[in-house]
């Protein structure tokens, strides 16, 4: 291949380069908008958090957050405990008898 048909195609190549060298930077800008407006955190080139920032009142809230997660795991425990319980007795069968011993003994109430 002669140098003079490398020059033909020079500015195709040059073309090329800018047009993904331009998209690249569109896919950068808007995943950044992305991440913004989903209210992710930005990042740095060292990792230091960038947006959205920390202050006090940020702290309060995630501190009242997990507290009040804390609180609904904890009563979620209970009512699963009870939930055991009622199937417990339930499936137990003195349970199966004593409802057909009041079944019989409704049937014969209302047959006198």
């Amino acid at each position: 291949m002669e140098p003079a048909a490398f020059l033909d195609y020079l500015p195709l190549i040059i073309g090329g380069a800018v047009a993904v060298s331009l998209a690249t930077v569109w896919g950068w800008v808007n995943t950044t908008k992305l991440k913004i407006n989903a209210g992710y955190p930005l990042e740095g080139m060292w990792g230091q958090s960038l947006h959205p920032k920390r202050d006090a009142q940020t702290d309060q809230r995630v501190m009242l957050l997990t507290q009040e997660n804390a609180q609904l795991q904890a009563e979620l425990g209970a009512v699963k405990d009870r939930l055991a319980n009622v199937e417990r007795i339930v499936t137990d069968s003195g349970f199966h008898l004593t409802h057909e011993i009041d079944q019989l003994r409704g049937d014969k109430e209302e047959v006198q």
